[in-house]
């Protein structure tokens, strides 16, 4: 029998007000894997991701995180260890020092002290500069520190599933670079990761598989060797 995957959709349409984004949805990631989700702006990739953490409609299909069905839970309860994002534009409190963002991803953690300093620590040995300005507030940050901090606030809910939207955009060479190296030091730890994402090198540097989605649909599904081997032309028919 095969092992349950840590995140399972299917037949998944999603949208806003009378409108489907996305339609007859399906992937899977499994258990220390990552995925991608690649495609051109407008495609329904973060619709997906929201639909996951219960922010956006879900009309039909069915969403699984570890076992448990969150189809029909509200966002606070997917957010409580099941499923957690670092979201576009990463929406940090800039007035608030970096270890308050970071606490609260562990909002649901707070009564179990030991577990939620062991979290910190965890987040702080994966980005060793937020100890060091972990009293500064988050305003005073570069780009790629902002983006630290969201993935370690995502982090520090200790979810089955971790989101990434966009996690490369808008930042340097080095701090892309530092951002793929977190990434990849997650799948070390047994993490599953599902990211969105623009940069195609990114994405094959990090992932194990790759779905490509189009008019909010899943239209291929690829493996980073594939696209190194030739599959470039192919994935750019869709990405434009």
């Amino acid at each position: 029998m095969s092992e349950q995957p840590t995140l399972e959709i299917n037949a998944l349409s999603a949208g806003y007000g009378r409108f489907d984004v996305v339609r007859d949805v399906a992937l899977s990631v499994g258990k220390g894997e990552a995925v991608a989700l690649l495609g051109p702006n407008g495609a329904g990739k973060t619709t997906v991701l929201r639909a996951i953490m219960g922010l956006v409609k879900q009309r039909r299909g069915l969403i699984r995180i570890g076992g448990t069905d969150v189809s029909a839970l509200p966002t606070h309860r997917i957010a409580r260890g099941l499923a957690a994002i670092a979201p576009e534009g990463r929406r940090l409190f800039l007035d608030q020092s970096v270890e308050d963002n970071l606490l609260l991803g562990a909002l649901h953690l707070r009564h179990d002290k030991i577990r939620t300093q062991t979290l910190l620590a965890s987040v702080y040995d994966l980005f060793p500069v937020l100890k060091a300005y972990r009293q500064r507030l988050s305003s005073f940050l570069s780009g790629g520190e902002q983006q630290m901090v969201a993935i370690g606030r995502m982090l520090m809910s200790d979810p089955e599933i971790m989101l990434l939207d966009e996690p490369s955009v808008a930042l340097s060479p080095v701090a892309v670079d530092i951002v793929v190296k977190a990434m990849l030091e997650l799948r070390k730890r047994g993490a599953s990761l599902l990211l969105v994402e623009q940069r195609t090198d990114v994405a094959t540097r990090v992932c194990d598989r790759l779905y490509v989605m189009t008019h909010g649909e899943i239209v291929d599904e690829m493996k980073p060797e594939t696209i190194r081997s030739g599959g470039m032309s192919i994935l750019n028919k869709y990405l434009g």
